[in-house]
Parts: C-alpha cells; sequence; structure tokens
C-alpha cells in the first residue's frame, strides 16, 4: 500500500532510535563514522540509512528482509552515494560480507530470536565494534520486559494501515546484557528513552554494546549428569539492607520478623542474582548485582536436611518497600540497629544479623560461618549511584 501511494518518511536530521522526534542521541553514539562500513539492518525504507551515509560520511549497507521496503528504498535513494541496499536475511547476508566497523537497529533486532542474530553479528562485527540497537521495554498497554528470554505477541502500528501483530522479545536490560555478554559484546550503556507525553507509557531501551576480541581457546570441561541429585540441602540467601532510617525488615505471615530473602532458584545466574530477585520480588526495590557485597556462608542443619544461607549486604538501591502482592513477608519497615526486634526474629536472619555485626545483642542458632569478603567500610546511600542503566527525561 505504502509503495503503491509514493510515501517514504523525510531523510531525518538525526538518527530516531524511538517512536518520538528529538528524543535520546543521534548517530555519534556509533562512534566517528566518516569512511567507515556500517550495517544497518532491517532498515525498512532506508530513509535513515542514507541520513548516515549523507551526514556523516559512513559507507552504509542496509539490509532489509521485506521485499516492499527494500523496492521503496532503491526507488528513492539509490542514486544516494555511499549506501548500497540489500533484501537478504542479514544472518545469510553476514555469512559472505567483510566485517563492519558498525552496526545498528532501530527497534528491529528485538523481532528476531537472538540466538540465531547475535552470533552472527558478533562474527559479522570487527574488534571493537559498535553495536548499537533500539528494543521495546514497556508497550502501549504499560506491559513491561518479560523475565525470560522468549518471544511475545505486539502489534506494529502504521499510518493509514490496520495494526500488525508481530512477535517481539521484549527483554528486560539485565538480560539483554546477559546475552550480550554470553555472545562476545561488552554493554557499555542501556538508557530508557520515554515519550515526550506524560501520559504515553512507551518506553524504548537504547543498548550500546562493543564486540570484544575472540578469546583464545580454552580447555573444555564434562557437565554434570542431567539427572538429579538426591535432595539433601537447601541453599538460600538473606539481604541486609541499611538506610539512614535503619534496617529493613518485614514480617512474615506466620508472624516471625525478617530480612528480605528466600530460596537459591535455578534461574539466578549467580547468588548475587538471586539476592536481586528476591529483593524485587518482596520488597519492590531494584538494585544491581554489582551492588550486591557476598558475605559468606552459614551452614546448620534440621533434621537430616542441611540449610546453607549466604547472607549479603546491598549497597545501593531504588525505589521504597512496599508489601508485594502473593508474597508471605511484607509490612517491610526500617528499625535502628540499637532497637532491633526483642522477639520473633527469624532464626536465619538472625544469623546472618550476628555474623554481619557480632556485636548486636542477637540470640541465635549457632551456625558455622564462613566469611567470602569484608563489608565496604563505606556503604553507598540508597538511590541510583553509577547505574548502567538511567532512566533518561526528552
Amino acid at each position: 500500500m505504502q509503495l503503491d501511494r509514493g510515501y517514504m518518511p523525510p531523510v531525518p536530521d538525526r538518527l530516531k532510535w524511538g517512536f518520538w522526534d528529538g528524543v535520546g542521541p543521534g548517530a555519534d553514539v556509533l562512534g566517528p563514522l566518516r569512511g567507515k562500513r556500517v550495517l544497518a539492518f532491517g532498515s525498512g525504507p532506508g530513509h535513515q540509512a542514507v541520513h548516515v551515509a549523507r551526514d556523516h560520511g559512513a559507507l552504509v549497507d542496509a539490509v532489509e528482509l521485506s521485499p516492499t521496503q527494500h523496492r521503496r528504498a532503491v526507488q528513492h535513494f539509490s542514486q544516494v552515494p555511499g549506501v548500497r541496499f540489500f533484501n537478504a536475511d542479514v544472518v545469510e547476508h553476514l555469512r559472505t560480507a567483510e566485517a563492519y566497523d558498525a552496526a545498528y537497529a532501530i527497534g528491529t533486532l528485538a523481532c528476531n530470536d537472538p540466538h540465531y542474530l547475535l552470533p552472527a553479528l558478533r562474527d559479522g562485527l570487527g574488534d571493537g565494534a559498535r553495536l548499537v540497537f533500539s528494543a521495546l521495554h514497556t508497550n502501549l498497554h504499560g506491559h513491561g520486559p518479560s523475565s525470560g528470554v522468549a518471544p511475545r505477541e505486539e502489534t506494529i502500528r502504521i499510518i493509514g494501515q490496520e495494526p500488525i501483530p508481530v512477535q517481539m522479545w521484549v527483554l528486560t536490560p539485565q538480560l539483554w546484557e546477559d546475552l550480550l555478554v554470553d555472545y562476545g559484546f561488552r554493554v557499555e550503556d542501556n538508557e530508557l528513552l520515554r515519550a515526550p507525553e506524560a501520559d504515553n507509557p512507551v518506553v524504548v531501551q537504547l543498548i550500546r554494546a562493543r564486540r570484544l576480541p575472540d578469546r583464545p581457546r580454552r580447555i573444555t570441561s564434562r557437565p554434570r549428569t542431567k539427572r538429579p541429585p538426591i535432595p539433601h540441602a537447601a541453599v538460600g540467601v538473606g539481604a541486609i539492607v541499611l538506610g539512614e532510617q535503619g534496617l529493613l525488615l518485614g514480617r512474615h505471615r506466620r508472624g516471625t520478623i525478617e530480612l528480605p530473602g528466600g530460596t537459591v532458584e535455578t534461574r539466578d545466574g549467580s547468588l548475587q542474582d538471586a539476592v536481586v530477585r528476591e529483593l524485587k520480588e518482596e520488597t519492590g526495590l531494584v538494585a544491581r548485582s554489582e551492588d550486591v557485597v557476598l558475605l559468606g556462608t552459614l551452614v546448620d542443619h534440621v533434621g537430616d536436611v542441611v540449610r546453607v544461607t549466604v547472607g549479603a549486604v546491598v549497597t545501593a538501591w531504588q525505589g521504597q518497600p512496599s508489601t508485594q502482592p502473593d508474597e508471605s513477608v511484607g509490612n517491610w519497615d526500617w528499625w535502628p540497629l540499637d532497637q532491633l526486634p526483642q522477639q520473633d526474629l527469624f532464626e536465619c536472619s538472625a544469623q546472618i544479623l550476628a555474623a554481619w555485626r557480632p556485636g548486636l545483642p542477637i540470640d541465635d542458632t549457632p551456625a558455622h560461618f564462613t566469611p567470602y569478603a569484608r563489608e565496604p567500610e563505606t556503604a553507598s546511600e540508597p538511590g541510583d549511584r553509577n547505574a548502567r542503566t538511567r532512566e533518561k527525561a526528552p
């Protein structure tokens, strides 16, 4: 329809990473571009690729899978110097193309399985090449990113056409970072771009990464058997969150007073990840794994089950604690260290606090404590300190 009526978006004077003019940075996030080979994948009608070639002096290969979009680009811009248009699957294109100095995608990378696309980008980019792409974070209905690497149905709205359903990977910043790291990239920044209108819930992530040099061949190891072991131990984490008003404690529905924490799950990539997840699920506070300092392990047992509890100090966080739906612990409050509850303190929490600050007047069931590292002398104040993911107002 757009091809028939000759519609073509105008060539912009800066890259438009989201849905709004003037929100977010321009092509400068790709680094110096003059004379550099740049891959624009999912390039649509080509108008943004023309901007990168014409205004920044880059040599752009614009790769688009849709035949209609490719025809529109060729029809309007085939004579523009510095830009070439390819109607191809980007993975197939990268198998024969010379390595690129930079690559970008505006909303289209997340329409592909990252396990399919990211290895091809790693192999198709030179060492140190920048990969910058935008991806949906929160949709028009206010639905935020998914917690697992799986597609979900979203809707693309084009002026004058019916909404188009599409499978899209709408992932958290941490999931995008984990995927990129797994496939040989280093994430340098993840910026959240918001609509200019206060009542528009749509949020777009702008992810900046760099392709790392190939790693030398590593020594391989035999994987563990997939047969589950005989259950004999329980592993949990407990989070010490100390703010200006005191120590964060909540009340369990059974009446005990507890630190945030819980059982380590198979989806947790590390003990620090488990602390971050439990803190978010139970209190609503948001922290980063790098802001979690593990204190050590406490080992005791109940009956035939060995209990391994890892205490941790959270040095920086965002938000205010609140009771979360369907959680067993709530009614969160800050307790000064010299006014801690004199009864009903949960045993595991008491053990962690006694190991953290041996001088606290806490009676706890003895457990063997093995420290990992000393707590930082000065913990960060609550809030966002040097966070990689930033909320940026337009």
